[in-house]
């Protein structure tokens, strides 16, 4: 088992930025592949961002590319999304999640193919 927990979430501005982290935990952090999904109220969870396990490989959405980096630093078991010129349609729960890998793709855009998640965290930009 993994257990993702998610942080960095909170209330900005239009045009502000935010940094989410995921702590991971449970297996070797270097094995699995990383994403972000996000979940608006009444829509259904959509892909965000991905990284494979090295870091140096990475798919995004296109409504978040240019805007926000994926990272991770397997040293802290920890991955990050950092989310810049934030959009009230950016306003979500975001999701962690994590699938084993033992290629470098950095994950799949559907839910089903991720294995782990996160319990969320809030992010709202007003306008």
């Amino acid at each position: 088992q993994v257990q993702l927990v998610e942080s960095g979430g909170g209330l900005v501005q239009a045009g502000g930025s935010l940094r989410l982290s995921c702590a991971a935990s449970g297996r070797t952090f270097s094995n699995y592949a990383m994403g972000w999904f996000q979940q608006a109220p009444g829509k259904e969870r959509e892909f965000v961002a991905s990284i494979n396990w090295s870091g140096d490989a990475t798919h995004y959405a296109d409504s978040v590319k240019g805007r926000s980096t994926i990272s991770r630093d397997n040293a802290k078991n920890t991955v990050y999304l950092q989310m810049n010129s934030l959009k009230p349609e950016d306003t979500a729960v975001y999701y962690c999640a994590a699938t084993w890998s033992n290629s470098d793709y950095p994950g799949g855009f559907e839910e089903y193919e991720w294995d782990y998640w996160g319990q969320g965290t809030q992010v709202t930009v007003s306008s």
